[in-house]
């Protein structure tokens, strides 16, 4: 028996590796194998089953007891999250107000419309020189950046500082940020939903940075971003027109790092890309 049970634990530990689990979220162990002692049946269902809310009933002046009583133990219930097309409008009235990037930064640190916040350690907004001439722009931190709330920190934050560098790039030079900017739990893909709730923001980020050129890294910002539908193979190399909101600007899609570790003979693709990202700088008039 307890072979088994020690058996069944590291099936389950490396069931929760491959799904990307790399947190506690207590801290003491728990042993979910053992059984509770002197376990009551019927109490253990009855303290299972959820009631279904009273009618709320009218109070003197108006109003309801939903909003008088608290619940158990004097805790209040929470406010329902806002529905995503709500929260799609707030995330819009409040990206547009915004002045400057530090005052952007302050609304998305505050916004509670996206519930990837409530799960993740930090606020990742972005990294770089906000006055550079060429802005990247991934999909959603990772691991090590939700750790540093800075983008592009870990395994393949090194491999695109050396792409930078291939074509004389540092992030003196360079603006980088996500369309996410909090971690998704386990590193999943973000939602539809979830990326249409941050696109504002980044819309406005773009528009504040003003950058000459922009790139998409990987796939999902490409399509997000640019409109397109067709994979990262197909759309990478290619140029695109982007409008900031005030101008013009051309945009590029090229390979994602994290792809790149996984897939190191596709990183002559993305060479080619950056040597056209450099010659697209360098025929391009620097702002005034």
């Amino acid at each position: 028996m307890p072979h088994d049970r020690t058996k069944a634990a590291r099936e389950l530990l490396a069931f929760y590796a491959e799904a990307g689990v790399d947190a506690p979220i207590g801290e003491t162990p728990v042993d979910r194998f053992a059984d509770a002692p002197n376990a009551n049946p019927k109490a253990a269902y009855a303290a299972s089953v959820t009631l279904p809310p009273s009618p709320s009933l009218p109070l003197k002046g108006g109003g309801s007891t939903d909003a008088a009583l608290p619940l158990s133990g004097g805790v209040s219930a929470a406010p329902a999250p806002p529905s995503p097309d709500a929260a799609i409008m707030a995330a819009r009235e409040k990206a547009r107000s915004a002045a400057s990037l530090e005052e952007l930064r302050g609304m998305l640190d505050r916004f509670e419309g996206c519930a990837l916040r409530a799960t993740a350690t930090q606020l990742v907004f972005a990294d770089g020189n906000p006055q550079a001439r060429v802005m990247f722009v991934g999909e959603a931190p990772g691991r090590d950046e939700d750790i540093e709330g800075l983008p592009f920190v870990g395994r393949s934050g090194k491999l695109l500082d050396r792409m930078m560098a291939a074509i004389g790039l540092d992030r003196t030079g360079a603006y980088i940020a996500n369309i996410v900017p909090w971690r998704p739990p386990g590193n999943r893909t973000p939602t539809p939903q979830e990326s249409a709730i941050c696109l504002p923001f980044l819309l406005r980020q773009i528009e504040l940075a003003d950058p000459d050129v922009l790139v998409c890294l990987g796939g999902p910002s490409a399509q997000t971003l640019l409109g397109i539908k067709d994979g990262i193979l197909k759309t990478r190399g290619r140029w695109f027109n982007f409008h900031t909101g005030t101008r013009e600007i051309r945009a590029m899609a090229t390979l994602h790092p994290a792809y790149l570790l996984r897939q190191p003979l596709q990183k002559r693709l993305a060479w080619r890309d950056f040597l056209a990202i450099k010659k697209a700088l360098a025929a391009t008039s620097p702002r005034t």
